[in-house]
């Protein structure tokens, strides 16, 4: 898989991506092209559709993200989402290769973080209740961490 942002420097501590995730209270999204996704063993690929609720308008609806786990392990590979097909999300725990240390990191979603979670945030990274205000394209440019 071919990426232009391979830095794992997203810490999302929604409720979805903690319980699929486990340790730590967040998971590592990067961000990655769709096209050079190349899967060996397809047959023991899971599909997971997350349910969303909606806490201030009490409504539920079944997430449009595919988030793709192995059934023989239980490992979290990624999450697809077809509204952005160009794009495809690896958890970084799926990754066997070395991956860059970020030179910050941007906890988000921190709204819905479980109240045993102690976020680790240095003094050089970003916080938000929901989404950051930059892209994954736009804090590796910004990082100069971007590979071209």
């Amino acid at each position: 898989m071919q990426s232009h942002t391979p830095v794992p420097y997203q810490l999302c501590y929604c409720s979805i991506c903690r319980k699929q995730q486990g340790g730590g209270g967040y998971a590592i999204n990067l961000g990655a092209d769709a096209r050079t996704l190349k899967v060996e063993g397809k047959e023991h690929l899971g599909l997971y559709r997350a349910r969303i609720e909606d806490d201030e308008h009490e409504t539920c609806e079944v997430s449009s993200g595919e988030r793709r786990f192995c059934r023989l392990c239980g490992s979290a590979l990624w999450l697809y989402d077809p509204t952005w097909p160009d794009l495809i999300h690896p958890f970084a725990s799926a990754i066997d290769s070395p991956l860059p240390v970020p030179p910050s990191r941007v906890h988000l979603m921190l709204k819905y973080k479980a109240d045993w979670v102690e976020p680790g945030i240095g003094p050089d990274d970003a916080a938000f209740d929901l989404y950051p205000e930059k892209s994954i394209e736009e804090w590796h440019k910004d990082a100069g961490v971007w590979v071209a």
